[in-house]
């Protein structure tokens, strides 16, 4: 068609062939959507199954009662059950060292209390990495630190305390939930403000703990408030002070550490929940969103007020930072106290 019009001519002409970089491009999008479909099914269908959460100190504990608390609300969130599995000893490790070696797919979490910060500072030969092997998921709650004595203890206060310390060198015994716990760590601060003498007993969560206390077993017992309230409260149990410059709700006639002349011991108690490294982003939001609308629940946050807990849910970045910070809040403390933590 030698005398075609131009149009017929161009209609005519043969496609050019894409250029090859466009179609390397749409190759890699087409590669990459393949890869990413099983993580977006995966997080599509989570859960189809119940979650485990680990909690690793012994039941009827403040951590152990947190999570069956938050982990009610949380399954009616998540449209399947929360079962609770108490892993306790050793500061809470064993319990975590299980969540670490558990399948990345968010169907094994764990509750960690204060000493998943710590643990690292003490125990040499953990099994795990505090920070490398857990994907951060949320914050749960902070709890003040109370300093209880039994009620057949003659201290009633923190003078009378140290008074008592100070009568018997060494003779005096006081207990927390686990060596490297926030209650054990304040109490050794306070031996080295106080040039107090006593002697640590670990326990494997805070009811062996309140248990021995209220049996006389010790003198002293210094852990997250929580299960002591109601012992406090009815007299079985004597609150001397609770961490921090302001009066715990819970406990309004305790007076605080910065009354009794030690503002120093402002930290506490804080519970959080982690998963496996690697597991998937799109469940690790799921799991985070569900955690800040339980915490969120009122009648959740009114029961759990009563024993001093102040439930506050923050994102998995925010929770990753917190834990760094405690754990570089501590080692600077057990440094410059030069404290002893060996269990």
């Amino acid at each position: 068609m030698p005398n075609a019009p131009r149009s017929d001519r161009t209609r005519l002409a043969p496609a050019r062939p894409a250029p090859r970089r466009s179609l390397l491009r749409r190759t890699l999008g087409l590669l990459l959507g393949f890869t990413l479909l099983p993580a977006v099914a995966t997080a599509q269908a989570y859960p189809d199954r119940p979650v485990r959460l680990v909690v690793p100190f012994a039941a009827g504990g403040i951590v152990d009662i947190t999570a069956r608390q938050v982990g009610q609300k949380l399954a009616e969130r998540l449209g399947q059950p929360v079962i609770i599995d108490n892993r306790p000893g050793a500061s809470g490790s064993i319990g975590t060292e299980f969540v670490a070696k558990a399948p990345a797919d968010g169907y094994t979490l764990l509750m960690a209390f204060d000493t998943h910060a710590v643990n690292p500072l003490i125990y040499k030969d953990l099994k795990f990495d505090t920070f490398k092997d857990f994907a951060p998921v949320s914050l749960v709650g902070t709890i003040p630190l109370v300093f209880a004595s039994s009620a057949a203890f003659p201290a009633k206060t923190v003078a009378d305390l140290l008074a008592q310390a100070k009568a018997r060198p060494g003779g005096l015994s006081y207990g927390s939930v686990g060596a490297g716990s926030s209650g054990h760590l304040a109490a050794e601060q306070f031996k080295v403000l106080s040039n107090a003498e006593m002697v640590h007993v670990p326990f494997k969560g805070g009811a062996p703990a309140l248990t021995a206390l209220m049996g006389d077993q010790i003198h002293l017992l210094v852990f997250a408030a929580g299960v002591a309230v109601p012992q406090i409260r009815a007299g079985k149990v004597t609150g001397l002070a609770v961490t921090g410059t302001a009066r715990s709700k819970a406990l309004p006639a305790v007076p605080t550490m910065a009354e009794a002349g030690y503002p120093q011991l402002n930290s506490g108690a804080w519970m959080g929940i982690l998963a496996p490294a690697g597991t998937p982003a799109a469940v690790v939001s799921r799991l985070q969103v569900g955690i800040a609308a339980a915490v969120a629940d009122p009648a959740i946050a009114e029961r759990l007020a009563e024993q001093a807990v102040e439930l506050r849910a923050s994102s998995a970045s925010e929770f990753g930072s917190f834990i760094k910070a405690e754990h570089d809040k501590w080692s600077k403390v057990i440094k410059d106290a030069r404290l002893d933590l060996r269990p």
